[in-house]
């Protein structure tokens, strides 16, 4: 005899949620877009029931990144299903997916762990589209026996795809828009404002205020400029765009120096122009290599290209740039140049 769902219930811990975005969830994703405590941005892994699910009803996979979560669940309004929400340590799909969280282990983990095969008769788990990179549908199902669906890319198409379960071109077309790029700036600020601050403040002990705002523009050009323009930077990877628009920030900066600089030699405006023109750009370019882990511009494999084939390049560049203006400034204390 089949258990009731209400005993099912009491057996299985299955938690309760509802299509209600609330006051206090809209506060959070605002201090998760800041970057405020971003580790505690999570939920309790495990399975949820929306509505008034029964055994026929659909299952859908999410992280438990709050803002996937919540996503998910205000997209499934008026209807009835489960849940099952992953352990990716507080990461979205996408990115949990690239580092593995949102994986093929973790989802026949977490079947197990909830005992889905006795909540629901069917064996179908519909998964995020972005989940793909670190989901294997073919081991999943025979690991756990539950097929695994790809659903569309945004989670408000899913009552359209739920009548089918066949997900159009448009539902599988991925964006990257300026306002999904722009909801990235205050996370990116955030992170950087201090030791930017810091840098800044460094710089003007050997350069003055100029030093310190070309510290201050270099990393603006990185986490503002660079999101803002990256569709037109015309490059493929994002370290290239990086090093374009830091280049072009620079530009200024060191052209300022032979204005600037008139009663001193060519050679030493020479230098300190070329200071910036080899700080900057790496700077730039760094942090816009961040932005691979925020769209899907990129893959995985291409972020560890990218960061082999870039990251020493950045390096020897801020390197021979910091050491040129610790030469020029002692240069000038002591020989007095």
């Amino acid at each position: 005899m089949k258990n009731p769902p209400e005993t099912i219930t009491k057996e299985i811990d299955i938690k309760s949620t509802s299509s209600d975005i609330t006051l206090a969830n809209h506060l959070d994703h605002f201090l998760a877009r800041l970057g405020v405590k971003r580790s505690e941005h999570s939920i309790a892994s495990g399975l949820y029931a929306i509505g008034k699910p029964t055994k026929d009803s659909p299952v859908f996979a999410s992280a438990n990144y709050t803002l996937s979560f919540d996503a998910l669940r205000s997209a499934l309004a008026g209807i009835d299903a489960y849940i099952l929400v992953l352990d990716t340590r507080g990461i979205n799909v996408w990115c949990a997916a690239g580092k593995g969280t949102f994986g093929t282990d973790e989802m026949v983990r977490r079947i197990e762990a909830v005992k889905l095969h006795d909540i629901v008769s069917h064996r179908i788990l519909i998964v995020p589209q972005l989940a793909a990179t670190g989901v294997s549908a073919q081991e999943v199902r025979k690991r756990s026996g539950f097929k695994v669906e790809f659903g569309p890319v945004r989670a408000s198409d899913l009552p359209a795809y739920l009548k089918t379960h066949q997900a159009t071109e448009e539902m599988r077309r991925v964006r990257f828009t300026l306002p999904d790029r722009i909801v990235l700036i205050p996370v990116e600020m955030n992170s950087i404002l201090i030791p930017g601050l810091i840098a800044s403040l460094i710089l003007s002990l050997f350069g003055g205020y100029i030093a310190a705002a070309a510290a201050i523009t270099a990393i603006l050009s990185g986490v503002v400029l660079f999101p803002i323009l990256l569709p037109w930077i015309p490059t493929k990877d994002f370290s290239t765009k990086g090093f374009i628009i830091g280049g072009l920030m620079a530009l200024p900066f060191a052209m300022n120096v032979f204005y600037g600089m008139m009663n001193e030699a060519l050679w030493l405006r020479s230098g300190w122009a070329l200071t910036y023109m080899l700080t900057m750009p790496p700077v730039t370019a760094f942090l816009a290599l961040n932005f691979t882990g925020s769209t899907t511009f990129t893959s995985v494999i291409g972020v560890k290209r990218e960061i082999f084939t870039y990251v020493p390049t950045m390096a020897w560049m801020f390197g021979i740039g910091i050491i040129l203006v610790i030469a020029l400034s002692l240069m000038k204390i002591f020989g007095g140049i």
